[in-house]
């Protein structure tokens, strides 16, 4: 019963096949090969939009050269302050900018709002002594597994232009809130106001796969050289979009993330129906947070489940669980009668 991450199980077989196929036969390198092409021109078919596609090996370089590429070194990036480019990225964001400050701020659901970013942006108003705000970061999925709606998005995006700023989607589990939400790539990213993606793969069934996606290709000008320098051009890249084409073919990656979001939905509505239990944010991905006393959350740790205590209070604990593709439906069936004996 491993709930950790969905970074904890494997790859999809499609992708591993992928790979050896992509190893039968030689191809020109530094992702000039034919399968790297490939990949831009789905991506731009799935955005139906042009788009600037650039292959990673890590959600952090695509993050962080995302937002260095968005960001100056004297900019400021507003996002949640329980973010992974603020918590889980070890500075990179502020490195690869070249010092750019993360200004971290607090919102309901580890979301955003207008309010709170207008909010953060008058505090930012001294001029050259204090950095310039320059781009808002958000996640979708959240840290806390809540989506945010593509009228929420626009609305975060119109403020922010008017304010001169860009707008960066961190997509670690962008799959599964494409499906939750039920709408078009296009919808939730470009035409809600999306300047940047950080196209997430690995966490729904790649081996290690990502993409940095600019709508606006004059965004992405510097890039190439940023992620030469970053050490992310990966002289064998066909082997990475080997891994972003077979995730995006016959819509693998949608039917990947469909699975993990209905059996977090099952999960979470087990875990409700036990008394001392109460749901900490809807299920609305692949993650479930619930509230449960110590001594249940004790009693599942000690019969196996693997979780993180996400938040720890005197008499409760709210757990964490992530739902991968591959999770077992008996370990979820498993963890909820644990529960309840």
């Amino acid at each position: 019963m491993n709930f950790i991450s969905d970074n904890a199980y494997g790859a999809s077989p499609q992708i591993l096949a992928s790979l050896s196929a992509a190893n039968s036969a030689t191809a020109t390198s530094y992702g000039e090969d034919v399968v790297t092409a490939r990949v831009a021109e789905k991506l731009a078919a799935i955005f139906e939009h042009d788009v600037a596609v650039f292959p990673v090996v890590t959600g952090t370089a695509a993050n962080a050269l995302a937002l260095a590429a968005l960001c100056p070194p004297y900019g400021a990036v507003f996002c949640h302050k329980d973010s992974h480019i603020a918590v889980d990225e070890c500075a990179a964001p502020e490195f690869f900018t070249g010092g750019a400050k993360l200004a971290q701020l607090d919102g309901e659901g580890a979301k955003l709002t207008p309010r709170i970013i207008a909010q953060a942006f008058a505090r930012f108003g001294g001029g050259v002594h204090s950095p310039k705000p320059s781009v808002v970061s958000i996640t979708q999925a959240t840290e806390l597994g809540t989506i945010y709606k593509a009228d929420e998005i626009k609305a975060i995006a119109d403020l922010a232009h008017k304010q001169g700023m860009a707008l960066h989607m961190d997509g670690a589990r962008f799959a599964n809130a494409l499906v939750s939400l039920g709408c078009a790539p296009a919808e939730m990213t470009w035409k809600a106001g999306v300047d940047a993606l950080s196209f997430g793969a690995t966490k729904n069934g790649a081996l290690c796969a990502e993409a940095v996606v600019f709508f606006d290709r004059t965004r992405a000008e510097d890039f190439a050289y940023r992620r030469k320098k970053a050490g992310h051009l990966v002289s064998k890249m066909r082997f990475i979009s080997a891994q972003l084409e077979a995730y995006l073919e016959n819509d693998l990656w949608l039917a990947n993330a469909r699975r993990a979001n209905a059996l977090a939905r099952t999960l979470g509505d087990g875990l409700s129906a036990i008394a001392g239990v109460t749901l900490a944010t809807p299920v609305e991905a692949n993650g479930v947070f619930a509230w449960m006393p110590k001594p249940l959350a004790a009693k599942l740790h000690k019969q196996g489940a693997k979780f993180y205590d996400w938040v720890v209070e005197p008499e409760r604990v709210m757990a964490r669980l992530i739902v991968s593709f591959a999770t077992p439906e008996t370990d979820v069936a498993k963890f909820i009668e644990t529960a309840k004996g």
